[in-house]
């Protein structure tokens, strides 16, 4: 059974949309698309390759599965640390609409998504299976408990606005912080284990 995963990008106020480029997602009329650009140094570069090297599988949202097909097959270079493993394993895309994917060794998951995320779990025997990106299923993910290791890659840049990891309504969790580290150009980069649900008290007023 596969650890699922994910690793995402996210500002100081938590927005995760349109890391990579200003036309990557401009939905709800979002302007600072591109934001991760100018903090992407070669300490993050190590930090995904490493997190690249544990996979097994991918488990995408439909949005982030076009805009890394769009780009990674065109990546040819087998020495390619993330092309290598993105063009060559399992992939599954979360999707009601999408039926014939082009890329290579990609199957559609719809229907009871949590359950049928569940066996996939199962069923990946080698590696993470792992979550890039994708807002939507993460949340999804993590109101089913389906999450077991969370990477966020937190930039030193605040947008006052956009698509975020943690939207309002969710169940208060706890979480167990595994690793922290931070690169050159001020990226802190934390991980997290989910670690029941959070917990509440009050300090005593007579210490």
């Amino acid at each position: 059974m596969a650890r699922l995963t994910l690793t995402t990008f996210v500002s100081l106020d938590g927005v995760m949309q349109a890391p990579g480029g200003t036309d990557e997602d401009t939905s709800d009329g979002f302007e600072c698309g591109g934001w991760q650009v100018p903090f992407a140094d070669e300490d993050m570069g190590t930090f995904m390759t490493e997190v690249f090297d544990r996979s097994g599988a991918f488990l995408l949202g439909r949005r982030t599965y076009d805009i890394f097909a769009a780009y990674w097959p065109l990546v040819t270079d087998p020495q390619d640390p993330i092309a290598a493993r993105l063009n060559t394993l399992p992939k599954h895309v979360v999707s009601t609409t999408l039926t014939d994917p082009a890329w290579e060794n990609t199957t559609v998951v719809s229907g009871d998504v949590p359950a049928e995320v569940a066996r996939l779990k199962e069923r990946t025997e080698e590696g993470e299976l792992q979550v890039h990106g994708s807002a939507t299923l993460a949340r999804s993910l993590l109101a089913h408990d389906l999450i077991d290791e969370i990477n966020l890659l937190v930039h030193p840049v605040y947008l006052g606005g956009g698509r975020r990891l943690f939207a309002d309504g969710g169940q208060p969790t706890a979480f167990e912080l595994t690793g922290a580290r931070a690169t050159g150009s001020g990226i802190a980069i934390h991980t997290y284990r989910p670690a029941g649900r959070a917990r509440f008290g009050e300090f005593d007023p007579r210490v």
